[in-house]
């Protein structure tokens, strides 16, 4: 392609769609202003031309007896008082001869409204006169020019609720050619979005939506299908990883996370400021293991360690985290003290959670005491001196326990 040569410049995709709307809204406006005026018109002027004929029929009412009398100043007063309400702007009275008695006329400094002295010319073209009765016979006439204030605030209130319907008309318009094209858009945006997500998050649960056109609907189902493949190797694989790290971190006898969770739990407190200064490490383990394995078996040993897994997490509970780091030897961190009295008497209540005796499973009920030594967090600077001091005070509780045995 000779690049010297300018392309010819095409209309954008958005761009030929803001089009449709924008034709779609003046089409949509321009029926709607058309539709609401006419009708609106037409009803303002026939009701305002009923309202006219009857105001002047009343009048005729009101001016019967000032008609009778020749009383121009009373005719003059009813008119006034009448014309105060805004009904009319001029008024005249006359009698069977034409020869006018009162009149009454809108004081045009009360007022500049201008508007509301067209809408009334516009209205009533001709003044509307109406004969006053008296006995069955026409003893006069009533002329009437318009001016009716209350007119004027329908025409204001149609006013309004035509600009009220255009927008109205604007907002349908635009919704109405939004949801015509959007359904080509929202399909590829849809599938694009799809697509991305999947290739940068590895995201493989996402599925493209059914589609009305046929060809996005063929696209989205092979696609979808692709995608439930890899999902479900995707989830194979870390279904696999998963039961590679709990083999990794937990003790498949106990159910105890194990040495190695251990290891990184402690590295972990002690580079975590807060927990560094309120916890405490404790080392566990059992006084007579031996004998019991020795005695009833490797079962009825696997039976204890799982039943002192068991009284472990119950105890710690959400608080404290057990751990078994190999065969009787546990060992427990404290979370969320901060004294010794309080880890001592934590410790004492641990103790006695291990009086009871174990069920072998085998017709047998057998002891197992743990010794119990601990360390406090905030008492050292690196994870081997906090487990060397539990560790020493683990033995040092133990030979105390063998003493007391052995004087008995």
């Amino acid at each position: 392609m000779d690049k010297g040569i300018s392309p010819i410049k095409r209309p954008t995709f958005k761009r030929t769609l803001r089009r449709i709307s924008i034709i779609s809204v003046l089409v949509t406006m321009t029926l709607i202003w058309l539709l609401l005026s006419i009708s609106s018109v037409l009803a303002l002027k026939q009701y305002a031309q009923k309202n006219l004929d009857l105001t002047a029929a009343t009048m005729t009412h009101s001016l019967e007896a000032a008609l009778v009398f020749s009383d121009g100043f009373a005719a003059t007063e009813t008119l006034a008082a009448l014309g105060k309400q805004g009904q009319f702007s001029v008024a005249e009275v006359r009698n069977q001869d034409q020869k006018v008695i009162a009149t009454w006329r809108y004081d045009a400094q009360d007022t500049t409204d201008k508007i509301s002295g067209l809408i009334s010319h516009w209205l009533f073209p001709q003044p509307v006169t109406q004969p006053i009765m008296h006995n069955g016979n026409v003893i006069g006439e009533v002329c009437v020019v318009a001016r009716d204030s209350v007119i004027s605030h329908f025409i204001y209130l149609s006013l309004a609720v035509l600009t009220g319907c255009i927008l109205l008309a604007s907002g349908i318009a635009l919704m109405l050619t939004r949801y015509l094209h959007n359904g080509v858009v929202e399909a590829l945006q849809n599938i694009t979005e799809v697509v991305h997500d999947v290739r940068t998050n590895r995201n493989f649960s996402r599925r493209v939506s059914e589609e009305r056109i046929e060809e996005f609907h063929l696209f989205a189902q092979d696609f979808n299908s692709l995608l439930d493949e890899m999902e479900e190797w995707q989830l194979r694989l870390q279904a696999k990883n998963a039961q590679l790290l709990r083999t990794a971190l937990h003790d498949p006898l106990t159910g105890l996370a194990n040495r190695a969770a251990f290891r990184n739990s402690i590295n972990a407190l002690m580079n975590d400021k807060d927990a560094h200064g309120s916890s405490a490490l404790l080392f566990l383990d059992g006084d007579n293991f031996k004998f019991i394995n020795d005695t009833w078996g490797h079962a009825a040993g696997d039976r204890v360690l799982i039943e002192v897994a068991k009284r472990l997490a119950e105890f710690g509970g959400n608080r404290h985290q057990p751990y078994r780091l190999g065969g009787d030897e546990f060992a427990m961190v404290l979370y969320s003290v901060h004294s010794e009295h309080e880890v001592e008497h934590i410790c004492t209540a641990l103790s006695q959670e291990f009086n009871r005796p174990f069920d072998l499973d085998n017709g047998h009920l057998a002891s197992m005491t743990l010794s119990i030594g601990f360390a406090l967090t905030w008492e050292h600077a690196s994870a081997e001196k906090l487990q060397e001091l539990a560790d020493h005070n683990m033995y040092q509780a133990k030979h105390l326990r063998s003493q007391r045995i052995i004087k008995k």
